[in-house]
């Protein structure tokens, strides 16, 4: 098995950002080839050091890392994606919060090839700057990391039956993972109605490339039901409630 490098160049989405030592901090990134990694950036509290700015949460930088004993520390980084609409608009930098708290919970340090991952982040970041309907971005955020987690929720058939799903309103199963027929919809616990216009938009949303998704015009019902539906299957399938979630319901209200 070949060893891994010991130093590597790559662009790094900033996750989670802490405090460490005296003049350090702890970053939490998002690589496309050396997925989620926990780096050092040595000094960057320092007002003098020439990473402070580079290092932002919520942004795309471009980093050199040395593989550590302990931890990895990132010896360069050059920020290249300020994303500096989510710093603008609190809503805005709140979703940003939820897509990272949601990636954290879904991903594990030490895996590799997230490339795909790593756009469908940097897209969704550049979105919540810049699209008229941040919340569109965010379902369809997560209806496709869910896809991308081994989570793609089934929503054309049956998962009791396996019969094709007709035009109605339907039933989803939270514990199954996908809609199930009106006639199943009584049979155990973590089921909840699906009406058949959010039935339609999710399926939309999971098969349509998003320049397909973002032109729809949709209600603050249609929105709510939308929310409802997908973040209980997350919260179903975390066992725990985001942090970021009831942040975001405070700034709605």
């Amino acid at each position: 098995m070949p060893r891994p490098d010991r130093a590597f160049r790559t662009p790094a989405i900033i996750l989670k950002r802490r405090d460490f030592g005296e003049a350090d901090r702890l970053l939490t990134v998002l690589t496309p080839e050396h997925g989620k990694l926990d780096v050092i950036a040595k000094g960057a509290r320092k007002p003098t050091s020439h990473k402070t700015g580079h290092v932002e949460l919520f942004t795309r930088a471009d980093m050199l890392i040395h593989r550590g004993r302990d931890l990895d520390i990132a010896v360069q980084a050059e920020m290249t994606a300020p994303y500096v609409g989510i710093r603008e608009n609190l809503q805005r930098g709140a979703y940003a919060s939820y897509v990272a708290e949601l990636l954290d919970r879904f991903t594990i340090e030490g895996d590799d090839d997230y490339g795909t991952l790593f756009q469908l982040v940097d897209d969704t970041l550049n979105r919540l700057c810049h699209d008229d309907d941040p919340r569109l971005a965010v379902r369809y955020y997560e209806m496709h990391l869910l896809d991308l987690v081994g989570f793609r929720p089934e929503l054309n058939e049956c998962v009791i039956s396996r019969e094709t799903v007709l035009p109605e309103d339907q039933f989803f199963s939270y514990a199954m993972g996908g809609v199930i027929n009106p006639r199943y919809g009584h049979e155990g616990a973590a089921i909840v109605p699906i009406p058949v216009l959010t039935l339609k938009l999710l399926r939309h949303m999971q098969r349509s490339p998003y320049s397909h998704v973002k032109s729809l015009a949709i209600s603050p019902a249609l929105h709510d039901d939308l929310e409802r539906v997908l973040l209980g299957y997350i919260t179903f399938l975390l066992e725990r409630k985001l942090q970021s979630v009831d942040f975001i319901r405070r700034i709605r209200t």
